[in-house]
């Protein structure tokens, strides 16, 4: 191991009775701190502090005579090696290697690799030490190069599986990148500055004036504002991939709010292409017009040029990014010009031609007189705002690339609002100057002027020597509210504003070009809508979404060739405006949420403003066009469901997420405010499943009654060494809670890890369950081999009984003939559905060695072979494991398999008995009732069979009746039994002597000391005073078996009153005894024993 020479990098080879180094952040020097006596010395601990960089140099105290080895160690720079295997992460052997802090230890320092996401193209992610590594022993054997582990613990190093997705990183390392002017701030103010800004700005001065002209934009820009902020909150809470607005979304509400907006937002952005191309072309074919030079006719002069100027964007746009990027760039040079042009214009002298057309440059009566707002018929404040905001949307241009963005998180946000602020300043601008320019109404004649200023009319034309009063009788073709070219009129250089127009419209239309299908790739990348799969691919270094390109090319080309457009545009508007609502939503939900996890940079919001916001922009829809909003609300309402069904395998993090957490929360802890009532009462259950998937029989049965109703915990207790136990259940339990979530099973997993199965139920009995939201029941499956069983498993069952009891909790036992556990057939099942792999996987490379040309021979197929770990199936310790190899489908256990299914199956028409022998509070009763309720059950009816007297029966039989009528439980039949204290038949006993007989003590027939002896030894055994003090109970079960036989072999399901076991008075094996003569050579029976607190009523 070599060493740097350097003062931070040392290596001391001390005796072994010394100590480790003590660390000091001082100035640097190498003098040594004061010698001590050896035994005397406090212990040297290593002190780690973070002062300015001008103190960062080390002093090491040592303990006497050890200077002089590191002084020379310093100057001379030596190689040291150690005599022993040395650990990398070992800071405690002789030799000690120390480093900068963070390097002498597997403990890592904080990085930024271990936050990444795997295939994160800001850089590799490395994994940190397991808190495992760290916390337990270091294995003595390992051998570790020097510093590579700590290299790899501290990020310095990355792991093997993480080198491929290096490698394809560094293939698209020359990927173009944009930052915020050029990426954001250029396509915003390209796509907030639209046609409107040159066609419409004047007419809406005119219709509503310049003060309510101001307010329209005003409200407009509140919207957009408000979104904006809202959005560079959402775009600084964590990093930002491509995808804009759809990313936005789908990682704040969900992929069901994401995948519906996601894909109305993509198509709203294609056919945008069409409406600003057919803009575009309609401009053109104006001046065709006016020169005369048209080709076709006006509808398919549109279509042509649309058809031309689409084939040309494309074009730009497949080239890359960086031309686009550039033409992007050249288009707003034009637009600035073309803005610059018209106010220059408003300051150059107006000549008589312009005067007639209204503009008399900046005059304050113009102004005075234009300020209040004159609508013409049909026209309102609501009207003239929805034909105005679309000039104010296009704010999430730069977003919508923000997988092409250099820094998204910073350029978003800077980009975005300045794009807004600036170009809310030019409409403001333009608005005003216009108004205070142009008059309303002018007839564009030079001989309107007014010789006698007595005829004047009062206005301000008039008041300028202009009477312009017959556009009050007739229709004018010019002024701000009849001339859409006011803005070529009053610039300097006509022209200029024609190519303003045309670089309005081609950068928006580019810009939605390329934005629909970076989106559209997004959205198909999450594979949320699996049939669009096809749209995710990307080419080149940028990753091109060449498939969206064409599929935006035809669905733009489609609607410039249909040239109905009118009809189509407040749809997209709506859907622009949708996807707004639900940005400001996002940034209420997740602020509203209080996640931990919402942490945006950018502080500038208000989750209420972002609330208003996202009201304000529903409103808005309505304004703009109310059946176009409702078609919105319909699609986007038909993909919500169409997501929310298909479920998609995503888990973002989302707001929705974390406010179901804190309703879920906030829901537990007002329950825990409430007294439990007999009327709210249901079973919930700590099902003893193990795995959920090895006892699926126990588990149909416990879910059938808890399903939609209470609360259900599969619980299983790992018994063994802990450290083993433990690593065992932590790398199970996702697992075995996405089998219950696969299998639709409305369950919770739970394990513990406990020295002895008793201890591990008592503490789950304990533990299980918040707050109201507490387990009452415990259901077990019956053991039946219990005959077999070692004793201390038979002591951990019974006595799990007696912990319920102890904890006041019911109990339910389950028993089927076949019993539940079917972990040998799923351990059958994967071996076989390897063997099946290995096979298939051996047939393909046959046939690849038959295919493949100039074949190498048998050698080249075992090496195919090698490659795909096809090998012989090597002989295991356990013998057991070959003979479940060699086995058959055929052989299976098939009784058991069908056993452990019969729960799911539709139980048809038959009967639920339920034997109500005593009083537990109900719960005996209230289990069935509620499987009558279940689907699968349904057709089953309820008989119940009570004990009472010979001589009473019909008595007897009337009040049970009215009782289950007050508890409004619907019976079939009403059965009391009248002999069940009769004695049972010679075979019945005689069958309940042989099963108890091998575990009988007998200490009657040996004498005292012999008798006392055997207790001491066999303390679990059945005496025989046991077995006489509770001869008439032992009876009875026996007897109730005869009766269950007669009266019940048919049923569906038995629920029979479990018998208890008084502590101290009835030994394990006598009760399990009783259990198994009770229960013997039955359909499945459920034993069911309450707490004895009541869960039925029948008081309101």
């Amino acid at each position: 191991m070599s060493l740097n020479n350097s003062s931070t990098v040392f290596l001391d080879s001390m005796p072994s009775n010394a100590s480790r180094f003590q660390v000091n952040v001082i100035s640097e020097s190498h003098e040594s701190s004061v010698a001590a006596d050896d035994n005397t010395d406090p212990p040297h601990y290593e002190e780690t502090s973070f002062g300015d960089e001008t103190q960062n140099r080390l002093r090491i105290s040592f303990r006497p005579g050890n200077q002089e080895r590191y002084d020379n160690f310093l100057h001379n720079g030596e190689t040291a090696k150690t005599d022993t295997s040395f650990h990398a992460y070992d800071s405690n052997t002789n030799t000690y290697y120390l480093q900068t802090f963070g390097h002498n230890t597997m403990d890592a320092v904080p990085k930024i690799e271990y936050y990444r996401n795997t295939g994160s193209v800001s850089g590799p992610k490395v994994n940190r030490p397991s808190l495992l590594d760290i916390h337990e022993q270091l294995s003595k054997d390992v051998a570790v190069a020097p510093g590579s582990a700590s290299r790899v613990a501290n990020g310095d190093g990355v792991p093997g599986e993480e080198q491929t997705e290096n490698k394809e990183e560094e293939n698209q390392s020359g990927a173009v990148k944009f930052g915020w002017v050029k990426g954001v701030l250029v396509r915003c103010m390209l796509n907030i500055w639209g046609v409107m800004l040159f066609i419409r700005l004047s007419w809406i001065v005119g219709e509503a004036g310049i003060g309510l002209g101001v307010i329209i934009i005003g409200l407009a820009v509140t919207v957009t504002a408000i979104t904006g902020l809202s959005t560079s909150a959402i775009a600084t809470n964590g990093y930002v991939r491509g995808g804009g607005a759809y990313y936005l979304i789908s990682r704040s509400l969900g992929p069901e709010f994401g995948g519906s907006i996601g894909l109305i937002f993509a198509f709203a952005n294609a056919v945008a292409v069409a409406m600003y191309v057919v803009g575009f072309a309609e401009t053109v074919v104006d001046l065709l017009k006016e020169s005369d030079s048209m080709m076709v006719d006006p509808t398919n002069d549109i279509r042509i040029i649309g058809s031309i100027t689409v084939v040309i964007l494309l074009g730009i746009s497949v080239a890359g990014m960086e031309w686009e990027a550039k033409a992007q760039v050249i288009l707003l040079i034009i637009l600035l010009i073309a803005i610059a042009n018209f106010f220059i214009g408003t300051v150059i002298p107006s000549n008589n031609e312009k005067r007639s057309r209204g503009f008399f440059n900046y005059q304050a009566s113009i102004f005075a007189e234009n300020f209040g707002p004159s609508f013409t018929k049909g026209e309102g404040f609501f009207s003239v705002f929805a034909i105005f905001f679309p000039a104010a949307t296009g704010i999430l241009a730069g977003a919508n690339i923000s997988g092409d963005l250099e820094d998204p998180q910073d350029a978003i946000p800077r980009g975005t609002m300045l794009a807004i602020f600036i170009t809310t300043v030019a409409y403001i601008a333009v608005a005003i100057c216009v108004g205070a320019c142009v008059v309303r109404d002018a007839t564009g004649s030079m001989n309107d002027t007014i010789i006698s200023r007595i005829n004047c009319n009062g206005s301000a034309a008039c008041g300028l020597g202009y009477d312009f009063s017959r556009c009050q009788r007739e229709p004018c073709q010019y002024g701000l509210m009849n001339n859409f070219q006011v803005m070529s009129m009053v610039s300097g250089f006509g022209p200029l504003i024609t190519a303003g127009i045309f670089s309005a419209t081609l950068s928006s239309a580019l810009a939605s070009l390329v934005s629909a299908p970076k989106v559209f790739q997004a959205l198909c990348k999450d594979n949320i809508y699996k049939a669009l799969q096809f749209f995710a691919k990307g080419y080149g270094k940028n990753n091109e979404p060449l498939r969206g390109y064409l599929l935006t090319f035809v669905i733009a080309m489609a609607f410039i060739l249909i040239a109905e457009l009118n009809t189509i545009a407040p749809i997209i508007s709506n859907f622009f405006l949708a996807s707004y609502a639900l940005i400001n939503f996002s940034c209420f939900h997740a602020s509203y949420a209080k996640s931990p996890g919402w942490r945006p940079a950018y502080g500038v919001y208000n989750m209420w403003v972002s609330l208003f916001g996202a009201i304000l922009c529903c409103a808005v829809m309505f304004v703009i066009n109310w059946w176009a909003a409702v078609i919105t609300y319909v699609i986007e309402f038909f993909l919500y469901i169409y997501v929310t069904y298909k479920k998609p395998d995503v888990n973002w993090g989302s707001s929705t997420q974390a406010l179901s957490y804190v309703s879920a929360l906030d829901n537990a802890l007002e329950l825990t405010t409430v007294e439990d009532h007999v009327k709210n009462f249901r079973p919930q259950c700590i099902v003893l499943t193990g795995g959920p998937m090895t006892r699926p029989a126990l588990l149909d049965i416990s879910h059938a009654f808890t399903k939609n109703s209470g609360l259900c915990i599969c619980c299983e207790v790992f018994v063994g060494p802990r450290k083993l136990c433990v690593k065992e259940m932590n790398s199970g339990m996702a697992k075995k809670q996405a089998w219950l979530i696969k299998n639709k099973i409305k369950a919770f997993y739970a394990a513990v890890a406990a020295d002895c199965f008793r201890d591990g139920v008592r503490s789950l009995l304990q533990a299980s369950g918040l707050g109201r939201m507490k387990p009452n029941t415990l259901v077990i499956g019956y053991k039946r081999n219990w005959k077999k069983a070692p004793l201390t498993e038979i002591e951990n069952y019974v006595g799990i009984i007696h912990d319920a009891f102890d904890f006041e909790i019911g109990v339910v036992i389950v028993r089927i003939s076949q019993g539940f556990d079917i972990s040998q057939v799923l351990q059958v099942q994967d071996e076989l559905e390897k063997l099946e792999q290995e096979r298939l996987a051996l047939e393909a490379t046959l046939r690849d060695n038959e295919c493949e040309e100039g074949s190498r021979g048998i050698r080249g197929l075992f090496k195919k072979a090698g490659k795909l770990n096809i090998t012989k199936p090597t002989r295991k310790k356990d013998g057991s494991i070959n003979t479940i190899q060699s086995m058959h489908v055929g052989e299976f256990n098939q009784k058991l398999v069908e056993a452990s299914a019969q729960f799911k199956k539709k139980q048809g028409k038959g009967t639920i008995d339920v034997w109500w022998l005593f009083d537990d509070g109900g719960l005996t009763l209230l289990i069935p009732y509620i499987l009558t309720l279940r689907k699968k059950w349904k057709d089953c009816k309820l008989r119940i069979y009570v004990g009472g007297k010979i001589n009473r029966i019909e008595e007897e039989k009337i009040a049970m009746a009215s009782l289950l009528s007050k508890f409004r439980i619907k019976f079939a039949d009403i059965h009391i039994i009248g002999d069940i204290n009769v004695k049972p038949n010679k075979e019945s006993w005689k069958v309940f002597e042989e099963m108890i007989e091998p575990y009988r003590l007998h200490e009657s027939c040996k004498d005292l000391t012999t008798a006392e002896k055997l207790k001491r030894e066999t303390p679990w055994k059945i005496t025989d005073a046991e077995l006489e003090a509770v001869k008439e109970k032992s009876c009875r079960q026996v007897r109730l078996n005869e009766l269950l036989q007669e009266h019940s072999r048919a049923a569906s399901l038995l629920v029979l009153s479990l018998p208890v076991a008084r502590k101290g008075s009835i030994s394990d094996l006598l009760y399990m005894a009783w259990l198994e003569i009770l229960t013997k050579n039955l359909p499945p029976v459920l034993l069911v024993r309450g707490n004895h607190k009541n869960v039925l009523t029948f008081y309101s």
